[in-house]
């Protein structure tokens, strides 16, 4: 079997698995590479090639250790999802080492600042964010009945992990969004109009539901500007969603706008939205939850960054001069 053969089907084996496009294309990417290293050392056995090529991620090219589980992932899929093959013990490749980071946070005013250097389909774009905490994969995702307007929820489908859960919709957005899909009808009808209008449905839904493709409530909450070429059905021509490097730049022009010299990604507002919740005094598994964690670890590294915790520890230089902290006994 040939690069090309292994390709066409690993991505078959990703679509019927239902992984998502970014995945899919990630796994695609690492094989290729994979490939390539493999090429080079025919001689050697499956294992060996593994561990060598793990082992040259870590030492030579320096990549980070999610970069190198990815990388990992990937070549597992491939052997055990693809080819069917059986390995054996290939652990003692040399490991990436994973830095303890803490998360950037910025204060409410400073986040408040970036976002309303926003306008437009942006700016509710990044206040779903910061006042609901998706990422902005799980935002730009949202389909239009995803919003309810009469429970103040937001649908997460199919997030990290596939699983979907309910968000708060802030009351401050209601309006804003209930303007911005009438926007979005308009510019639906219109598309209906022109021949188009037919949404990317998951999971073969098309083929289940064939009339529900052209149903208002199945768009993108927040449509791309144009239409173009499916990603994954080549032959199709959809509106998508908002590309994410559309998003990220106008961010990061917010952000320098606002005047915040602190890094500012999309994934930023998800940790503010965390970490002013828990220093607001919400419960840390409700935080959990709505953030979508599999496990409280995950969101444990945020009381790490809140003001409540040993941070708001005043310092012993900024003590008022009259003031004895501690009382030696007599």
């Amino acid at each position: 079997m040939n690069i090309s053969q292994i390709e066409r089907k690993a991505r078959d084996v990703c679509r019927r698995r239902h992984l998502s496009l970014a995945t899919e294309r990630t796994y695609l990417h690492w094989i290729r590479r994979f490939a390539g290293w493999c090429r080079q050392r025919s001689d050697d056995s499956r294992e060996a090639r593994i561990v060598s090529f793990l082992t040259y991620l870590a030492s030579q090219r320096h990549v980070s250790a999610s970069t190198q589980s990815v990388a990992l992932n990937a070549i597992n899929f491939l052997y055990k999802d693809v080819l069917q093959l059986e390995l054996e013990d290939f652990s003692s490749f040399v490991r990436s080492k994973k830095p303890k980071r803490l998360p950037t946070v910025l204060s409410r005013e400073e986040t408040l600042a970036v976002i309303n250097q926003l306008r437009g389909m942006k700016w509710i774009i990044a206040s779903i964010m910061y006042g609901s905490g998706l990422r902005q994969r799980e935002v730009l995702n949202l389909r239009v009945q995803d919003i309810d307007f009469n429970r103040l929820t937001i649908t997460v489908r199919s997030g990290k992990g596939a699983k979907d859960r309910v968000v708060m919709l802030p009351t401050f957005l209601v309006k804003p969004i209930d303007t911005h899909i009438e926007e979005v009808r308009r510019l639906h009808n219109a598309d209906l109009t022109a021949g188009f209008g037919d949404a990317y449905m998951p999971h073969a839904l098309a083929r289940k539901y064939p009339s529900a493709v052209k149903e208002f409530g199945w768009q993108f909450l927040f449509p791309a500007s144009r239409i173009s070429e499916d990603p994954r059905e080549r032959s199709e021509q959809r509106r998508h969603h908002i590309h994410q490097s559309a998003v990220s730049k106008a961010i990061t022009a917010a952000r320098r706008a606002a005047g915040i010299d602190k890094r500012v990604t999309a994934h930023t507002f998800r940790h503010c939205f965390a970490t002013h919740l828990l220093e607001a005094g919400a419960d840390i598994r409700t935080v959990q939850e709505l953030l979508g964690h599999a496990n409280l670890e995950t969101t444990m590294i945020y009381t790490h960054v809140t003001s409540t915790g040993a941070i708001s520890t005043q310092s012993p230089i900024d003590f008022p001069p009259n003031v004895t902290p501690i009382r030696v006994a007599s």
